[in-house]
């Protein structure tokens, strides 16, 4: 939560949020999930759509099925528009962030309400059911998942080993690379969460999706490339680093 709300403001939109979840976590592990309750979840949303016109909508770690299906049914009773679903499965680390019984109802009911599902590789291959190991099974993968229903998928390169940092849009009749530079740097927590979430600021300010996914694709690689050396694990990406240093 706290990339994304650094990512949609450094991209030049109010960020609004909603947690489903506490996390406790650090640049090295996840050691507690806690869920939080369906009527504190749906009074979140609820106090955020009455009061605010709501350019865009993403969504993050859901955790459960029961969360799944209280996001789902809010986003679609207020036809949010603009949704990026960023299907975050498991947490650099390898700790479960999202529950097996929850993908189905995920891909059910949440995919088809999206404008782009942006899942990783691993996450990918889990959602498609398949091993992904160069672009043509990335493209492969990105039809079987645009196939739940939503509007284009991105399939985020930077663990795809036939080509890093290559990137996929697949809008269900055209695909679209989006080549990177290849940045060598432990320090990439919440580089997922980041790159979604200046999407979602893209397309709030009213870009077309393809040049929101570009802007946000330029935005993640300098933040990668300034990586935060914190912490004893992997460090954050630096989500402000366009910002002049204080002077000495």
């Amino acid at each position: 939560m706290q990339a994304d709300i650094k990512a949609i403001q450094a991209n030049g939109v109010f960020a609004l949020s909603a947690l489903v979840a506490v996390t406790a976590q650090n640049t090295k592990t996840v050691t507690l999930i806690h869920a939080l309750p369906r009527e504190v979840i749906e009074a979140q949303l609820n106090a955020v759509f009455d009061d605010f016109t709501i350019g865009a909508v993403k969504t993050g770690m859901l955790f459960s099925a029961e969360i799944v299906a209280v996001v789902a049914g809010a986003l679609r009773a207020r036809r949010a528009s603009n949704l990026v679903v960023d299907p975050v499965m498991i947490s650099k680390s390898g700790h479960l962030l999202l529950k097996p019984d929850a993908v189905a109802r995920m891909t059910r009911e949440l995919f088809p309400l999206a404008m782009i599902v942006t899942p990783n590789i691993h996450e990918a291959q889990q959602l498609a059911d398949m091993s992904i190991g160069s672009l043509n099974e990335a493209k492969e993968a990105a039809r079987r998942i645009h196939r739940f229903g939503c509007r284009a998928v991105l399939i985020k390169g930077g663990h795809l080993a036939a080509a890093p940092a290559t990137d996929l849009v697949y809008d269900g009749r055209r695909f679209t690379e989006l080549s990177g530079e290849w940045i060598d740097t432990p320090h990439t927590h919440g580089t997922g969460c980041t790159y979604s979430a200046a999407i979602t600021a893209q397309l709030a300010k009213g870009k077309p999706l393809l040049e929101a996914v570009r802007v946000a694709k330029r935005y993640v690689t300098e933040a990668i490339r300034h990586g935060l050396a914190i912490g004893h694990g992997h460090g954050p990406t630096h989500h402000f680093y366009f910002l002049p240093p204080d002077p000495v």
